[in-house]
């Protein structure tokens, strides 16, 4: 009698552990893979795209670029190389919504600084006003680690057209003053292939979102399965 009981035992337990293990990869093939779109163009809002790009609907990469940082050092995108990287576009004197945005990028900045993938680059919408100076003022003042995060200016003309034309991110300003800027709350990841991976509420942390927008945690979440999908 026991040894039967035995074997109906060994007979439920492998029976129990067949079932886990078959749940599990039907679970792991039926659960949809992960996946962040690649932005062109012709996905954006015209609002935020300069005309001569809007018809472009694959192939999009941000272009090459040279700028002037916090520390009066010249960044192109050799520093950019291979990296995964935010950018987004303020100016030190705004006093809506950068502020929020700046703190949100700070926060960021402390989750990927030992990341040595990722790297953050913001650019002035007055490069008028914001001089090495007084970005160099602004760095120290929000604890930006200078080996993660440029703050960058330049000429006015260059950084209205790697805005619209690269980065998708900035609407048109005054009709009648060329190259004005309207800068948007939008942070921008960009992979090490330099292709547009998202678009993200850079005024909101943590909270609730429309439809079809992300927050910055979640951008964090997307910047994470880029750098494991890129090892």
């Amino acid at each position: 009698m026991l040894s039967k009981l035995k074997k109906y035992n060994i007979f439920i337990g492998f029976f129990v552990l067949f079932s886990i293990i078959t749940i599990t990869l039907f679970y792991s093939v039926l659960k949809p893979k992960k996946v962040l779109p690649i932005y062109n163009p012709s996905d954006i809002n015209p609002e935020l795209v300069d005309s001569t790009v809007q018809y472009v609907a694959k192939n999009h990469t941000i272009s090459n670029f040279k700028f002037t940082n916090q520390n009066g050092k010249t960044i192109t995108q050799k520093e950019y190389e291979g990296k995964i990287y935010v950018a987004d576009f303020f100016f030190t004197t705004c006093p809506t919504i950068c502020p929020k945005m700046t703190n949100n990028m700070i926060w960021l900045q402390n989750q990927i600084k030992n990341n040595p993938k990722v790297l953050l680059l913001s650019h002035s919408v007055t490069p008028e006003i914001d001089s090495v100076p007084v970005l160099k003022k602004y760095a120290l003042e929000k604890g930006v680690i200078d080996s993660k995060w440029n703050l960058i200016t330049g000429d006015k003309k260059d950084i209205y057209y790697i805005a619209r034309k690269s980065y998708l991110a900035v609407k048109t300003g005054k009709p009648d003053e060329i190259y004005d800027m309207v800068h948007t709350e939008n942070f921008v990841l960009v992979d090490t292939k330099r292709r547009v991976r998202g678009f993200y509420d850079g005024t909101n942390l943590d909270g609730p979102t429309e439809p079809g927008v992300k927050n910055v945690k979640q951008l964090l979440e997307d910047i994470l399965f880029l750098s494991s999908e890129e090892k």
